[in-house]
């Protein structure tokens, strides 16, 4: 189907105009689908623990800051130290058609963009949930999206790693927990 803005509008909760390949830390919140606890299972809790520990590897102009696997989601803080030049995962795609055997498609405007911080985390979403299904956990997915907050002043990175450090300690009340006590 091809991309139509009339019937295609997803609202996007990102900052209009704001280049998220740029240099700066941002604090990201990935959930599981429908909240469901996934990391409780320790083998996948290690999959999303390792794959994030990766990602300065697959992406150099990242640093990994505060961050944790909690039951349902992944918190954490990432900081991209240059505009992200990176690996270009918006790549064509390959789609086999009946009339005309296999045809290349060109990345759309939706697409996010290489070095983008939608790029890290999809790069990172996909690699968990991959790696999840080869060790049996056939059903793991991610809710769709990430929330995203653009940190910008030292006071307020010390409070979000203060907010992820206390994080576990404060299962119970999480907002992400769907077992919650008030």
């Amino acid at each position: 189907m091809k991309y139509d803005p009339e019937k295609h509008h997803r609202r996007s909760v990102r900052l209009k105009g704001y280049d998220y390949a740029q240099a700066g830390a941002y604090f990201v919140t990935i959930c599981t689908h429908d909240h469901f606890l996934f990391f409780e299972d320790e083998t996948t809790r290690t999959v999303a623990e390792q794959c994030w520990l990766e990602i300065p590897q697959h992406f150099p102009y990242v640093e990994l800051d505060e961050w944790v696997v909690m039951p349902n989601h992944v918190h954490g803080i990432l900081i991209i130290t240059s505009e992200g030049g990176g690996v270009q995962w918006n790549a064509p795609t390959a789609v086999a058609s009946a009339d005309q055997g296999v045809q290349l498609n060109a990345p759309t405007s939706i697409s996010p963009h290489r070095g983008t911080l939608a790029v890290i985390i999809r790069t990172y979403k996909a690699a968990v949930t991959t790696l999840c299904k080869r060790s049996g956990q056939d059903g793991f997915a991610w809710q769709r999206g990430f929330y995203e907050h653009i940190i910008r002043n030292e006071r307020e990175l010390n409070a979000i790693r203060q907010y992820i450090a206390n994080n576990p300690a404060q299962w119970e009340v999480d907002r992400e927990n769907p077992q919650r006590r008030w």
